[in-house]
């Protein structure tokens, strides 16, 4: 995967699966601008990459803060080859007559208008070099969904449905645009979708690692070998992709 001469930008960078990803296009040579709205655990990276790394602070949810952000991501790396949505929030299990329209509406814009912001920002970028990959992080919860996620799996729904939208509005331009649906994945966000007063330890261990075939949650790791894959032209031909790197869980 030849990655050493491109620039990705990632969003949800401070995240546990995010800074895995910004780790992983490091190490393979690539500049990064780094988003996200808490940034504080990307000062080791920085002082570790400071010529490959632009760590920016960003609402993702705010039209200007995000083009704030590509913008200075392409002025400080000189251009703009990929763009890794890996920021999302969770929903605790809450039955849906008594999900407020404001716990609906914030995840949706994280979950999804967030995908269109970006996207929307880097595509100008993309478009005048006549490539570019866009790479999305949905849910394999979409295909098989638990009760009480309603609005984390409708925003994720969305952005699968938007990936595929932009898959062949894009085509004509070498713009590839793919989305990836993890399974369980072992990071803090994992705990956050038991419903109020449960367990978070045993619903872990007994309801997520258990709907795992394969045995295991889903690392980061596993996540960002899939997008710089994804990423790379290794890839080339694939556009329009949803791929499940969910040790089986969508079976």
């Amino acid at each position: 995967m030849e990655l050493a001469k491109k620039v990705a930008i990632v969003t949800g960078a401070g995240g546990g699966m995010g800074k895995v990803v910004v780790e992983q296009f490091l190490e393979r040579g690539a500049s990064v601008g780094a988003i996200d709205l808490h940034i504080d655990g990307l000062e080791d990276l920085a002082g570790k990459y400071p010529q490959q790394l632009v760590v920016i602070q960003c609402n993702l949810t705010d039209e200007k803060s995000v083009e704030h952000a590509i913008k200075k991501t392409a002025e400080n790396l000189g251009r703009i080859d990929i763009l890794a949505n890996v920021a999302g929030i969770a929903q605790a299990a809450t039955d849906i007559e008594h999900v407020s329209l404001a716990d609906w509406e914030r995840i949706m814009a994280i979950n999804s208008t967030a995908v269109f912001l970006t996207s929307r920002a880097v595509v100008p970028y993309m478009k005048q070099q006549k490539s570019g990959s866009i790479i999305n992080i949905a849910s394999v919860s979409v295909d098989r969904p638990r009760p009480g996620l309603n609005a984390y799996v409708a925003s994720k729904g969305a952005t699968i449905s938007l990936t595929k939208a932009l898959a062949i509005e894009l085509a004509p331009y070498n713009i590839r645009v793919n989305a990836i649906n993890p399974g369980p994945a072992d990071t803090k966000m994992l705990g956050e979708f038991t419903a109020s007063g449960s367990d978070e330890g045993d619903t872990k261990e007994n309801i997520f690692r258990k709907s795992v075939p394969l045995g295991e949650l889903i690392t980061p790791e596993a996540i960002a070998n899939c997008v710089l894959y994804l990423s790379s032209d290794l890839a080339k031909m694939m556009t329009g992709s949803v791929v499940n790197v969910d040790g089986g869980r969508g079976i």
